[in-house]
């Protein structure tokens, strides 16, 4: 049995958590096993917590990595809740893949892809708001701030007007065509990727989700504990960055202070790499899907 989705940074995952030894790694975003197979084969000692809200990942899942099941705990639920849910375990890393699928994104019920007959882009399935509701019924300036804010467009009021004067759409194909003859073409990206992922953003609450997985990982406040956390665009990256710089800082005073008056006794722990790691030529190659992906590794002392 194979896994229909190619993990990204998987060797530089598999070394940053080569010397794990006991305990558990929480894997926040199991999807289709990729990462997980690895480590617990990599790491015969340790136990895996496998968690991800997407109901088909996980049971494909569940299959894919039956010769272990006497070492996982499969759990569904968005990762903004699981580190409280497991607080209590000896965890000893802990790895999230903030990003959709190959698999998500190549189904076209899906709705992610620019070929799709829905408008979905729901990584939980269950939930009620999807691409077609926020597209079709936000006001139109709520639809400018989002495409500003998450698709980081420089001309948001323009296509906001653009899509609005032209909505309702019914498909992301739809979509994406509409917009391939009406935005300006750029060499580097289609015209509709930014709009998208805009969408994506806001359905799923994503940068919302990983904020509030960041604070209940600071919140646990770990020992012994490594974080590798793989991000897609740079709103995610900024954000991961800011809270580990933020991690690892002993005084918490303000610039202005005059003297340090918080005890210098704050820093939870050490950065990796001041520097992403970055997919290398060969993984390029064969999976290009890798080219955006970022991974940032902390380690709570």
């Amino acid at each position: 049995m194979q896994s229909p989705h190619t993990p990204v940074l998987l060797d530089e995952v598999l070394e940053e958590f080569k010397d794990i030894r006991s305990g558990y790694l929480l894997d926040c975003t199991l999807g289709y096993g990729g990462h997980s197979i690895g480590i617990l084969k990599q790491n015969p000692n340790i136990k895996l917590i496998a968690n991800d809200q997407d109901e088909e990942a996980l049971n494909f899942s569940k299959e894919y990595l039956k010769d272990y099941k006497s070492r996982i705990i499969f759990n569904q639920d968005n990762f903004e809740h699981i580190i409280g849910k497991f607080k209590d375990y000896d965890i000893k890393g802990i790895l999230a893949d903030i990003g959709v699928s190959s698999l998500q994104l190549d189904k076209k019920e899906r709705g992610f892809s620019f070929k799709s007959e829905t408008l979905d882009m729901r990584m939980n399935s269950s939930q009620k708001k999807d691409a077609a509701l926020v597209l079709n019924e936000y006001p139109k300036e709520k639809l400018e701030e989002i495409l500003s804010n998450f698709g980081e467009i420089a001309e948001a009021k323009k296509v906001a007007d653009l899509l609005c004067e032209n909505r309702p759409f019914q498909t992301a194909k739809e979509l994406a065509d509409f917009l391939a003859k009406n935005l300006r073409k750029t060499k580097k990206i289609h015209s509709a990727t930014l709009v998208f992922q805009a969408l994506r953003i806001e359905v799923n609450d994503e940068l919302e989700v990983l904020k509030k997985l960041l604070e209940s990982i600071e919140n646990q406040k770990f020992k012994d504990c490594k974080l590798v956390l793989i991000s897609f665009h740079s709103l995610e990256d900024r954000i991961v960055k800011n809270y580990f710089k933020k991690w690892s800082k002993a005084c918490i005073c303000p610039k202005e202070a005059m003297k340090c008056t918080c005890g210098k006794n704050h820093k939870l722990g050490r950065v990796i790499s001041k520097k992403p790691f970055l997919a290398k030529v060969d993984e390029l190659k064969q999976n290009p899907r890798s080219r955006s992906a970022k991974m940032r590794v902390f380690y709570f002392e």
